[in-house]
């Protein structure tokens, strides 16, 4: 980290993927960092202020603040030693438009479990499954683009962290076939810094969170239990 670097604040979510794709890379190059979860339906009074979406993550740093997850992953790759994305210009901008299209997917699977009946949840169930379709044309190799492990690959294991949950409650066929996306979820989901990033409990709080959306998807998992 470059002399005279504020120390660094990350103000977080139990289960918000958007943090872990900063702490990913965080620990991925071993930087100091203080980490505080907050409750976003009960925020506390001091983060509106730091807040301007009134949402996490944030970064602190000092008297200055940086919000939305992409910007402090960049601010953090840019201002640090080496870089978890590929040199190249052009290659680099791909995958910067892969991990949007992460994002796009990210909201799919908040449609998957939020979606209210069996045929809404089957047509966002099959949205889905596109989506992981399309980037398994992209994957060359264990990880996105070879053998490296860049910051896409973060940002697809958080993605690939709620397919952990949900296989557990049955079988949804979203990567059924996917022979490269499968390999690619097995290697980014074995990397600690990956394993690492959500706190303790995540999987029980995802659950118990899922249960709560009163959705089709709350009820098989009631089902279940």
């Amino acid at each position: 980290m470059p002399e005279n670097q504020p120390n660094l604040h990350l103000i977080s979510h139990h289960l918000c993927p958007y943090v872990q794709r900063a702490v990913i890379l965080l620990t991925e190059k071993d930087i100091a960092h203080k980490r505080t979860y907050i409750d976003l339906a009960n925020k506390p009074d001091w983060f509106l202020p730091l807040s301007p979406l009134g949402r996490v993550p944030i970064l602190q740093m000092g008297e200055t603040v940086l919000f939305e997850s992409q910007v402090i992953a960049e601010y953090l790759d840019e201002t640090t030693p080496g870089s978890l994305h590929p040199g190249d210009p052009l290659e680099k901008a791909r995958h910067r438009s892969w991990i949007e299209y992460g994002s796009e997917t990210l909201n799919s699977i908040s449609g998957f479990y939020n979606a209210s009946d069996e045929a809404l949840f089957d047509e966002k169930r099959q949205a889905l499954r596109r989506k992981f379709e399309r980037i398994d044309q992209e994957i060359a190799g264990v990880f996105f683009a070879g053998s490296d492990f860049y910051m896409i690959d973060g940002v697809w294991g958080t993605i690939f962290r709620y397919l952990d949950v949900f296989d557990e409650i049955a079988d949804f066929e979203l990567l059924n076939g996917l022979d490269k996306t499968n390999t690619w979820r097995e290697n980014v989901s074995s990397r600690p810094s990956v394993i690492s990033a959500p706190p303790e409990g995540y999987a029980e709080r995802l659950n118990l969170f899922l249960i709560n959306r009163n959705s089709h998807l709350s009820s098989l998992i009631v089902q279940k239990t």
